[in-house]
């Protein structure tokens, strides 16, 4: 493996999707930093991209605190220079409309949205001076449209998208590539399989998406010539109705 001597930063880096962006990445000769909401959580990954001959910094995050994500980011770019930076925290919840609590819908707010412009904010601080870098934020359908039991999902997912965008009409002529990844389906994880099979759903491989699929997006966005940068891609399984 060719190291690269640069890092990518990933906000969110669970243990499906987000896991798999950093096994990505690593395997392309970045310096992997992972940060997450009980860092403990992160040993396997480390353990994984560590046998495969990457290189990986694991970090407990609470990315709704500024002076953390600025310490996190900060750390990254001096391990670096920082390439990519990519936003990945959920916080999918569903509550019917008159249920949804005021403490509900303002985390998840900080979750999706609020940690999302701090992230995004302080990788851009980081890349400007440079005239280089990718801001990838991972979005939902949530997004896009509204639906039940999803008010603060969804605007929470609204108001990322709306920062990817504002930043991106900032900072694409600065030569920033920021993009916004619309997931258009269930991922196939432990927790998503369990409630479809509850609904009496069919939960199988080609209904689900892969979340190396999600990751080989990402890779696919960060190899895009400047002449040709996508802002936002939807990606679904193909027997998804939209």
């Amino acid at each position: 493996m060719k190291k690269r001597g640069k890092t990518v930063a990933v906000v969110g880096a669970g243990d499906y999707i987000g896991a798999e962006i950093c096994k990505t990445f690593a395997a392309e000769g970045f310096t992997i930093f992972a940060g997450r909401r009980n860092g403990e959580k992160l040993a396997p990954l480390v353990r994984d991209i560590e046998a495969a001959g990457g290189s990986i910094t694991a970090r407990s995050l609470d990315a709704r605190k500024e002076d953390e994500i600025v310490q996190f980011i900060a750390d990254a770019e001096a391990a670096g220079p920082l390439e990519i930076c990519i936003f990945n925290i959920g916080a999918n919840v569903n509550f019917p409309f008159v249920e949804t609590t005021e403490r509900v819908f303002r985390k998840v707010w900080e979750m999706a949205c609020y940690a999302g412009f701090l992230t995004g904010r302080e990788a851009a601080r980081a890349m400007l001076p440079r005239g280089k870098g990718c801001l990838f934020f991972t979005g939902a359908t949530a997004g896009l449209r509204g639906g039940p039991g999803y008010a603060a999902f969804a605007s929470a997912k609204f108001g990322l998208r709306g920062v990817a965008e504002a930043a991106a009409r900032e900072l694409m002529p600065q030569g920033i590539h920021v993009a916004h990844l619309v997931i258009d389906s269930g991922v196939d994880t432990a927790w998503v399989r369990e409630r479809m099979t509850a609904s009496g759903q069919e939960a199988s491989e080609r209904v689900l998406m892969r979340p190396a699929s999600v990751a080989q997006t990402y890779l696919h966005l960060w190899k895009q010539p400047e002449d040709a940068w996508t802002f936002e891609t939807q990606i679904r399984p193909s027997v998804e109705r939209w």
